[in-house]
């Protein structure tokens, strides 16, 4: 590794840069996710033929979710190498700016294909802001501050996923994509501009291939035997706590509201964005693997509990309609309650995980690497995650989706604490 000379400072100023860049990146990602189901009104997808190759409509629709699903996971490794090898303030800033241009065009889009197309390049940037914001993160901040800053990243992040998905919907009943869109860029701008002025140019070049030597990393092994399978169960319960709560009874659910759902979404990202800084500095301080494994165990035993919240309700007498959102069930309060618990059990986890892959990354001179590795052990759970549940809650029933999925977080933690105690010794858990 080639050391330049070191320029970073121990300043607030960077970590604000980097803070914004991560709003920015989820702000977009909700706001298209949110209004997905316009476009594919608008747009009206019908068959298309590409390169002589005959789409039909259900498969443009799924290109949708998939172009932007492919890209981001393409793009992991090269745009990762891209950071170590050169500039990681540059790839950020080159991601920022590609950001502006895609979300300043979704407003011009009027085919189908043009749309998939803006999708797949917003892969792209997606990926270059999450892995670069994170790398460099991780990289300013000291090992016994490092959770700590990446809960802060991390609440930014969840801070913008709340208010795009409150306001996303609002903001286009009112005024069409064009303002909605205008807002987004205008957040790019900002954040591109922070970058830009506040962060200075990288201290490290990476020689070679940093993910080959990632790949084999003891700790980052460890930690693997927890994150592939705890990709399934997060996929599963987050997926399926808004979907329990819109569906029909004959379906399995409560047949809610589009507000009342979106509140039990909500509590789950907001207890998440309070708690991480905190859960985050204490991990700095306590250790890192405890805070994955008592994270992991809350979450696995709370998404267990997710379907008996209308007995929980019905038990405790709890009201079935509420100002502003009419009738509902007693179920509603519980499982609200629910989802916020699974947001602090989260919050456990997550900046702890961060922290301990940056670890590595930091020692071995490749941090986006590192991060980019994290990324990918998430893909396959998070791909297989919706296709189980679909079948469960469809040939099952709609509880032994998040049976199901508390059981893949519990024994993630049990493969874990396994795999740490024969590799690294009894004395791990409190040592990492």
């Amino acid at each position: 590794m080639i050391r330049r000379p070191a320029t970073f400072l121990p300043s607030l100023s960077p970590f604000v840069a980097l803070y914004v860049s991560r709003f920015a990146g989820g702000f977009g990602f909700i706001i298209l996710a949110t209004l997905l189901p316009k476009y594919i009104e608008v747009l009206d997808p019908s068959a298309v033929t590409v390169v002589g190759l005959t789409l039909s409509a259900g498969v443009v629709i799924g290109l949708f979710t998939t172009g932007f699903t492919l890209s981001s996971g393409l793009a992991v490794v090269p745009i990762a190498w891209w950071g170590d090898r050169g500039d990681k303030r540059r790839v950020l800033v080159a991601a920022l700016a590609l950001g502006i241009v895609v979300y300043a065009a979704y407003p011009l889009v009027e085919t189908s294909l043009g749309f998939v197309l803006l999708r797949v390049v917003q892969g792209l940037t997606f990926v270059g802001i999450s892995l670069m914001s994170l790398g460099l993160v991780g990289q300013l901040a000291t090992t016994g501050t490092r959770a700590n800053y990446i809960g802060k990243a991390n609440a930014w992040a969840f801070a913008a996923s709340i208010v795009g998905s409150l306001s996303a919907g609002i903001l286009y009943d009112r005024y069409g994509f064009g303002p909605v869109f205008t807002v987004v860029t205008a957040v790019f701008v900002v954040a591109t501009a922070l970058v830009w002025v506040a962060l200075p140019g990288d201290d490290t070049v990476v020689d070679g291939f940093p993910f080959s030597d990632l790949a084999l990393n003891r700790r980052i092994l460890t930690v693997a035997t927890f994150r592939t399978q705890y990709a399934v169960a997060v996929t599963l319960v987050r997926t399926w706590v808004p979907i329990f709560a819109g569906v029909s009874a004959a379906t399995g659910g409560l047949a809610y509201g589009g507000l009342a759902v979106s509140l039990t979404v909500v509590a789950e990202k907001f207890t998440n964005m309070l708690s991480q800084p905190t859960m985050g500095r204490l991990s700095d301080r306590y250790g890192r693997a405890a805070f994955v494994a008592a994270g992991g165990t809350g979450y696995g035993v709370v998404a267990v509990a997710v379907p008996f919240a209308p007995s929980v309700g019905a038990s405790l007498g709890l009201p079935a309609t509420l100002p502003l959102l009419g009738p509902l069930s007693p179920a509603f309060l519980p499982l609200v309650a629910l989802s916020g618990l699974l947001g602090v059990a989260d919050s456990l986890r997550e900046p702890a995980s961060m922290a301990l892959f940056a670890d590595e990354g930091t020692d071995s001179g490749g941090v986006a690497s590192s991060f980019g590795v994290r990324d990918l052990l998430w893909r396959p759970g998070s791909i297989a995650g919706p296709l189980l549940g679909g079948w469960l809650m469809t040939e099952v029933g709609m509880g032994w989706v998040f049976y199901v999925g508390g059981a893949f977080a519990l024994t993630g933690v049990a493969a874990f604490l396994a795999t740490l105690v024969v590799l690294h010794g009894p004395n791990a858990l409190s040592e990492w």
